[in-house]
């Protein structure tokens, strides 16, 4: 069995995915300031609870910066496959921590639906939260491009996280603006259920993406596809067929197993050289593909290359 390491260009991507998570944390600790300022001084629940909501963005753009760090380290003797799944953990954990966010926030407004407090001084809060939602949409753009960039699981969850809080403030800034004109404080509380309602959405998005990687569901179709176009390339007189594709993703990379069957009479060298050509054609169509093939004599009856079984 062969199988090449290609890790040629995932290091010189690491310092870009750790850059763009170090300005995710920059970004929320400067927005959870502001909105903590401008929720103590207008007593908007609203702004409270995008406080809250940044602080969980906090929570979960340090697990990315630290996941995709770990993510990229070369394989050892106790983690043989690499680390690369750590990135999916990160997006499951951001994911789960969106939906404890949600919670608070229900929680919170829920009780102030009773009571709608009073809100003040809506003209400053409205500013911090334009900010905000400003913010959150540019660095989320560029996570998100980032994201696109090292096919990281964590940056683009982290982006959803950002874009998600973006939106939300939006709403929020509808709400206060609502206020300001009409005097009706508990379109305040409202505002925020309906925030939550938006949290949930999103949580429940990065949760399912995430899982479906960590319980190694197989390619998308469009990927499957390409490796077996691929292989039937090599439709020739020495390579006789394959069985057993196996396909799965862990963070960027994707792992990729088959047993390759080889005609009467071609040489062990030949075969081995038709591999490694063949390892080398499959990673250039799914990027960051760790090939495996397993070289077995041909069988009968012998299923061609253009299919398999």
């Amino acid at each position: 069995m062969i199988s090449p390491s290609r890790t040629a260009g995932v290091a010189a991507r690491a310092p870009s995915k750790t850059r763009a998570a170090g300005v995710s944390i920059l970004s929320n600790s400067l927005l959870i300031a502001l909105k903590l300022v401008a929720g103590a001084i207008t007593g908007s629940v609203a702004v409270i609870t995008e406080a809250v909501h940044s602080s969980i963005d906090l929570i979960a753009s340090i697990i990315a910066y630290f996941s995709v760090r770990k993510a990229d380290e070369p394989a050892d003797a106790g983690h043989p496959y690499g680390h690369a799944k750590i990135e999916n953990l990160s997006a499951a954990i951001q994911g789960m921590l969106i939906l404890v966010g949600a919670g608070i926030i229900v929680f919170e407004s829920t009780r102030r639906l009773v009571d709608p407090p009073e809100v003040h001084s809506i003209g400053f809060g409205i500013g911090v939260i334009a900010f905000s939602a400003v913010v959150n949409l540019a660095v989320s753009t560029y996570l998100y491009r980032q994201a696109g960039i090292s096919e990281s699981p964590a940056l683009e969850g982290d982006a959803a996280h950002l874009r998600t809080d973006a939106a939300t403030s939006l709403g929020v800034l509808v709400a206060l603006v609502l206020v300001e004109v009409t005097g009706l404080q508990i379109l305040d509380p409202i505002t925020a259920l309906i925030v939550a309602v938006a949290i949930v959405g999103a949580g429940g998005r990065i949760l399912a993406r995430s899982s479906r990687v960590l319980v190694d569901e197989a390619l998308p179709a469009d990927e499957l596809e390409a490796v077996r176009e691929t292989l039937a390339k090599y439709a020739t007189a020495e390579v006789a067929g394959y069985h057993k594709l196996r396909a799965r993703r862990a963070g960027s990379r994707r792992y990729v197993d088959l047993h390759l069957q080889f005609a009467e009479g071609t040489t062990l060298r030949r075969a081995h050289e038709l591999t490694h050509e063949l390892q080398g054609a499959i990673a250039l169509r799914l990027r960051d593909a760790d090939v495996l093939i397993h070289l077995e004599p041909e069988k009968e009856p012998t299923e061609h290359v253009s299919g398999e079984r």
